[in-house]
């Protein structure tokens, strides 16, 4: 019966767009289509009348086992893939393979029907789009690392800014505490001849009292103002290096943080308003706060006065509710043009770059305030009108401690 099949079947084979192929269940090649020799590279002579493993050795045990399950089972073997070699070609093929059991009409299974198709440009797209998946990953890691490496320059950068001011507002005082004690020593060494000669005077002793009376008042006065430096700064940047969660009162802190730049700000005559309410207690991050007030204060000096000629910066703290509070930080700078105020927080956008500037001060603000104090922020500016950022924070603070360092 299959036999007499045979012809009908070999004209179905012959005009299919796919390789095609039927198997005796004892594996031999009973029909072979012209598609199959031209994408195997197979000659029909060669194979019809020959089992597998005498035509394909390499691929006989898996054609076998899969025609002995299709005669066991009578259920197909659907979506096998193989790759080859084709005898008159040296690059790997692949192909997709579709395994069905043809019938008698008592239902006997009398061979197998294989249908391959061709998938060697498949499998090579999908090799090219894995790879260039791959570059592209690397990539964006290797970007990744860079902008980190960015970020951390940028905040070294804006810690650098409050050093210079630390350092200046340290040696004022300093410098007068030692005019102070240098003129104290040459009138005490002169004090001391007098005595020595036996000719001191009371109107000499009245004058030494009150001269060592005043210098003491003012060495205690300057030694203190640089002490208080000293440890302002020493807080604020423990605070911004380390970046550990705790209770503090944020108008104390931002007054702390703002004090920094006090130098730089009468440098260039900038006016610096701060109000804050009492008692804006908050459990939070006050490094990352603390660079927040940083970023923003350079980025006001860098950009917002940067043609010189003075000018304010407004900063006030209020509560929002019960449980928030409400940061503002205004200039009455030269603002922003509408295509630079949609772009302000996107990570390196700057219009300053052959000023050196990275373009990182707002993005790490706006990073810092979202993803890590887990608030929100808004910025508004006109050109010639100033910029105003509002942030709006949470007193209590999000778990952050896998961020914690």
């Amino acid at each position: 019966m299959l036999v007499s099949t045979l012809p009908a079947l070999q004209l179905i084979y012959d005009t299919a767009p796919i390789g095609l192929a039927c198997l005796s269940p004892d594996c031999r090649y009973l029909l072979i289509n012209q598609r199959l020799t031209e994408i195997c590279g197979i000659s029909v002579e060669g194979h019809l009348g020959h089992t597998v493993r005498d035509c394909v050795p390499a691929l006989a045990d898996s054609v076998e086992q899969i025609v002995r399950s299709i005669v066991a089972t009578g259920e197909p073997v659907i979506g096998i893939e193989v790759a080859g070699q084709r005898a008159d070609q040296v690059e790997e093929r692949s192909w997709v393979t579709y395994w069905h059991p043809l019938r008698m009409p008592d239902g006997e299974i009398v061979a197998v029907n294989v249908a391959a198709e061709e998938i060697t440009e498949r499998k090579r797209a999908e090799r090219e789009v894995r790879s260039a998946r791959d570059a592209a990953e690397t990539a964006l890691r290797h970007l990744r690392d860079i902008q980190d490496t960015l970020i951390e320059a940028e905040k070294l950068a804006a810690l650098g800014h409050m050093v210079a001011g630390v350092a200046h507002e340290i040696n004022t005082p300093l410098g007068s505490s030692l005019t102070v004690a240098s003129t104290l020593q040459r009138k005490a060494q002169q004090f001391a001849a007098e005595v020595a000669r036996g000719n001191l005077k009371r109107s000499t002793l009245t004058g030494f009292l009150e001269l060592v009376g005043d210098a003491s008042a003012q060495l205690v006065n300057n030694l203190g103002r640089a002490a208080e430096r000293v440890q302002s700064f020493k807080q604020v940047a423990a605070d911004q290096t380390r970046s550990h969660r705790r209770s503090f009162d944020a108008g104390e802190l931002t007054g702390q943080v703002l004090s920094q730049f006090e130098r730089q700000l009468r440098t260039r005559d900038i006016a610096l308003g701060l109000r804050c309410e009492p008692k804006l207690a908050m459990d939070s991050y006050p490094g990352p706060f603390g660079q927040v007030l940083t970023n923003l204060a350079v980025n006001a000096m860098t950009h917002a006065f940067a043609g010189g000629g003075g000018g304010k910066i407004d900063v006030s703290l209020r509560a929002a509710g019960h449980g928030h509070i409400e940061l503002l930080f205004a200039d009455d700078g030269c603002g922003m043009a509408p295509d630079v105020e949609r772009r302000a927080f996107d990570p390196f956008f700057t219009t300053r770059r052959h000023d050196g500037a990275s373009g990182l001060g707002l993005h790490i603000v706006h990073s810092i305030v979202v993803d890590r104090l887990g608030g929100q922020l808004r910025l508004e500016s006109k050109p010639g009108e100033g910029t105003r950022i509002q942030l709006v924070l949470p007193r209590t603070a999000p778990d952050r401690r896998s961020g914690e360092s």
